[in-house]
């Protein structure tokens, strides 16, 4: 009982929170997200109440009747309030940065207890906080510890106990069989159904569910007209399919003009959405450097991150493909041997390296860029007199592209042109900072952060334009998504908008561009700029080049989406499939079939693609491709 009410009481707190962040829930369906939330919390504590109602059972009745035995049950009982208040406060601090109850993200965190205890620790006052756990536990259970004590003093029968046993264990039985995510999910509001969610429940369900299969919870067409379809997707004039393999896109790209050998470095700013640039609408002075860099860049005011998450951004950026249900390509296993970015610079014989302020072990960064092509220079590679702070995260931004530049120096030494994917760590949780550089204080919030990431990105490019390779290089900047991507729909496509630029005086006119791209066409784009003829299993297109069919792909962990023409055709599981009508403003949302849509059909063609091609690897640089798309260059452009 003292649950159920705990867990009434933080549902509505959610919901007053909801209410603040303009989530606009109807009251037919706040009322359901009440009535299905106290519903997975019955399922919830009859599954935990399973042991000790066994326990119960089992245990002759003598036992009741030894006081040391009563004493272990009472601890018992205090320990599990203990679990449920420090479960309680973990729940608002998590909904306080991502707007969700517990989810993959939560079950991703317990493997990297280094970054994210620290960031706890650094963010909250902690030691207050686990004495008021302790203190609500403790009163708590002054105030209900008889009832548990005169139960024990006064214990049932056999055959009593063996009765309320049964009962729990059927009533947990149908839980299990009728109680899934089939009853959140029938809610649309996407605050309303996270305030019917249950916290630890979901928990469970994300750690049992932390891949999911496409052909099982999608919708699904026959292989063979999707295969013809995404490849008409990506065809283009200067392409020219490799193979003839199902769902095969892999194709040699030849860029017409001479390639040029310049230098990159692509910044991967983290957590930075466009709402918080004042080009975008921000009002607070906080990126006066980027909004002043955007005016001597190209700028792409439509662009779209593909999820939510760093490794999101960064399987999109490096191989080119949308996201699929799960983990991040990054986050999985035998992820190495792809088609890259980076494999296609090392093809050129550039030095390819990825630059992490934190270390790369986390969210298994170093084994998927050092499978790929990459050399790693992570926290680990700094010296101590290197770093002018440090946090939870890594190092500072600043110290990160000092560190850029001494990599960069080093190669012009030798006469070597490289490509450099850089990824910051400033801007997140605890937006701790070292002191003066900028008017904030460090640690007050995300302002700070974000004001601290463009301090660094200005300095870093004054130190740039002091370098002989200056002149001879592209940077870059792409955020790896926003800060926050809930919204009352599911794919809230306004959320997922970020800044992106690229920028070369000598080499890059300034100048706008308005069409809707993706992260996953950076990669083409690149290196169309360059004009390098390569091997691509890419499922980006250069936007800038004739025939490009504006498009983002954006997703999270189960819900896959294609924005296009004003509308999000959205794929989720259970073979759901949502049209979603005028999304930047009153969006209306409506299931339909796939048969009924020509964007329906072409967002299952990305979708079923980029799983099958995952699955049987079909985007694994094999020496057979190698020698097929040599000898098609021997023979001369035939395409």
């Amino acid at each position: 009982m003292v649950s159920l009410v705990a867990y009434i009481i933080l549902r509505g707190w959610f919901t007053l929170v909801s209410a603040q962040a303009e989530a606009n829930i109807g009251l037919f369906e706040f009322f359901s997200a009440l009535v299905i939330g106290v519903l997975y919390d019955v399922a919830f504590v009859l599954y935990v109440g399973i042991g000790i109602a066994l326990l119960l059972c089992i245990l002759p009745r003598r036992i009741f009747e030894n006081r040391w035995a009563r004493y272990g049950a009472l601890t018992l009982y205090f320990g599990l309030l203990l679990a449920l208040t420090f479960t309680l406060v973990a729940e608002v601090i998590y909904w306080d940065e991502f707007t969700t109850r517990f989810n993959f993200i939560a079950v991703d965190y317990l493997i990297y207890r280094h970054e994210v205890t620290n960031n706890i620790y650094e963010s909250y006052a902690v030691l207050p906080l686990l004495l008021g756990v302790f203190l609500t536990s403790t009163a708590i259970f002054l105030i209900s510890n008889h009832r548990i004590a005169s139960a024990l003093r006064y214990p049932m029968q056999i055959r009593q106990r063996s009765a309320h046993t049964a009962s729990w264990l059927s009533l947990a039985a149908l839980c299990f069989l009728l109680v899934g995510q089939a009853p959140r999910n029938s809610i649309e509001n996407n605050f309303a159904k996270e305030i019917a969610s249950n916290g630890p429940y979901q928990f469970f369900a994300a750690f049992r569910n932390n891949e999911l299969d496409f052909d099982t919870f999608y919708a699904h067409s026959q292989d063979k007209e999707m295969s013809e379809m995404v490849r008409n997707i990506v065809q283009r004039p200067n392409s020219e399919f490799i193979g003839d393999t199902m769902f095969d896109i892999t194709r040699l790209i030849d860029n017409p003009g001479e390639q040029k050998r310049l230098n990159v470095i692509l910044v991967s700013e983290e957590s930075l959405g466009a709402s918080r640039l004042k080009r975008y609408g921000e009002k607070l002075p906080l990126t006066p450097f980027i909004d002043q860099w955007m005016t001597e860049s190209m700028v792409f005011d439509q662009a779209y991150a593909t999820g939510t998450r760093t490794t999101r951004g960064l399987e999109a950026i490096t191989l080119s493909i949308p996201p699929t249900p799960g983990r991040s390509v990054v986050k999985r296993p035998d992820n190495g041997d792809m088609y890259s970015l980076g494999r296609v610079f090392k093809e050129q014989d550039y030095d390819v390296a990825y630059l992490y302020g934190g270390r790369g072990f986390f969210d298994n960064m170093n084994t998927f860029f050092s499978g790929n092509g990459y050399r790693i220079v992570d926290q680990t590679m700094f010296e101590e007199s290197e770093i002018e702070f440090s946090n939870a995260w890594g190092v500072d931004d600043s110290s990160l592209f000092q560190k850029v530049i001494q990599q960069a120096d080093e190669n012009h030494e030798k006469e070597q042109p490289f490509f450099f994917h850089v990824m910051t760590v400033s801007n997140h949780q605890p937006f701790t900072y070292p002191d003066g550089k900028i008017s904030l204080p460090s640690g007050i919030g995300r302002n700070g952060g974000i004001m601290y990431a463009d301090y660094s990105l200005r300095k870093f490019v004054e130190a740039a334009k002091s370098k002989p390779w200056f002149d001879d290089t592209i940077f870059v900047m792409i955020a790896d998504h926003t800060a926050n991507s809930s919204g009352r729909i599911g794919l809230p496509i306004e959320k997922y908008h970020i800044p992106f630029l690229i920028y070369s005086p000598k080499h890059i006119e300034p100048q706008v561009i308005k069409k809707v791209v993706s992260q996953i066409d950076l990669a083409p784009t690149l290196l169309g700029l360059l004009n390098f003829d390569y091997t691509s299993g890419f499922f980006g297109e250069n936007f800038l080049a004739p025939g490009y069919k504006e498009r983002a792909l954006i997703g999270n962990y189960q819900k896959l989406g294609l924005y296009e023409d004003g509308e999000v055709i959205v794929l989720s599981p259970q073979k759901r499939v949502e049209r979603i009508s005028n999304p930047m403003n009153d969006a209306t949302i409506e299931d339909i079939k796939v048969g009924e849509s020509q964007l329906a059909k072409k967002t299952l063609a990305y979708y079923q693609s980029a799983n099958y091609i995952l699955k049987n690897k079909l985007n694994r640089v094999s020496s057979h491709k190698s020698d097929i798309a040599m000898e098609m260059r021997k023979g001369g452009p035939k395409i």
